[in-house]
């Protein structure tokens, strides 16, 4: 099912919405557009704004930013935060549940977990010289609410996150956050996939899709992108407009290429 169905823009005096990101063609000319679908690609060339328009939604949707700090804070979004306070989402079931990840903020989401772990170790390190002349009872119930939140942690992403490849940890986040009735907004989530991890992610979004989940994506990846029944909205040239899998850039060149490598390499030359 679908809960987000539309993004507008908010009638405001044009003076009060100069510069970036009001200046990318597709967002100065955003009138009303159609997320209904349970899958909804944006595509198109970098530089296009199709992530921009992705990060603005998830702003305004008020959904939690898979990242090293959260949307209303990361200096790298302030933009976008000026773009989500223009934008008018129209539901039709209000979802809280879902996420925002964008492939480059992984890392710092690692890094995140490493830091809150490490954390909670020390706190459990503390409790354990605070109450060493307490009784086991004391020192338990002290140790119970952090020995939870790690215990949490770990069964959700694994006592170490360093321990699996990129790729491996990536599907691992989308497992552990990937539930039913949400809305899930991904930024090129195949940069960290092999071919082979792509189609695992495909049989994820498929998955979640029969249990109520709605996804919005900004891709590349032709892989990623044939996902049965998805809508598509094409970027390029300014405007955003409906296109068909086969039609696509991405496709149409990937297929060529596959189909003929060497042509393609001799002009290269």
């Amino acid at each position: 099912m679908s809960h987000l169905e539309r993004v507008r823009l908010k009638s405001t005096a044009a003076g009060a919405r100069t510069g970036f990101p009001f200046s990318v063609p597709v967002i100065a000319g955003l009138d009303d557009v159609s997320v209904d679908a349970p899958v909804t690609f944006f595509v198109g060339e970098n530089g296009s704004g199709k992530s921009t328009l992705l990060e603005g939604i998830a702003l305004a949707a008020g959904l939690p930013t898979v990242g090293s700090d959260d949307g209303a804070r990361d200096p790298w979004l302030e933009h976008q935060r000026a773009l989500s306070r223009a934008l008018t989402l129209v539901w039709r079931q209000r979802t809280r549940r879902g996420f925002f990840l964008r492939a480059e903020d992984f890392f710092g989401f690692q890094r995140r977990l490493v830091r809150e772990r490490a954390e909670l170790e020390s706190r459990l390190e503390e409790i354990d010289r605070d109450y060493q002349d307490r009784s086991d009872l004391a020192r338990g119930l002290a140790r119970g609410p952090v020995s939870a939140s790690l215990e949490a942690m770990t069964r959700r992403y694994g006592a170490d996150p360093d321990a699996r490849s990129h790729g491996e940890a990536f599907l691992n986040l989308f497992k552990a956050r990937f539930v039913p009735d949400s809305l899930v907004l991904l930024d090129e989530p195949e940069a960290a996939l092999s071919p082979q991890n792509q189609l695992g992610l495909v049989a994820m979004i498929l998955a979640m899709v029969d249990d109520g989940a709605q996804f919005v994506i900004a891709t590349h990846s032709p892989i990623v992108l044939a996902v049965p029944g998805a809508r598509i909205l094409s970027f390029d040239g300014g405007r955003i407009g409906e296109a068909r899998y086969d039609a696509l850039d991405h496709v149409q060149l990937t297929r060529d290429f596959l189909n003929d490598p060497d042509r393609f390499l001799r002009r290269l030359r």
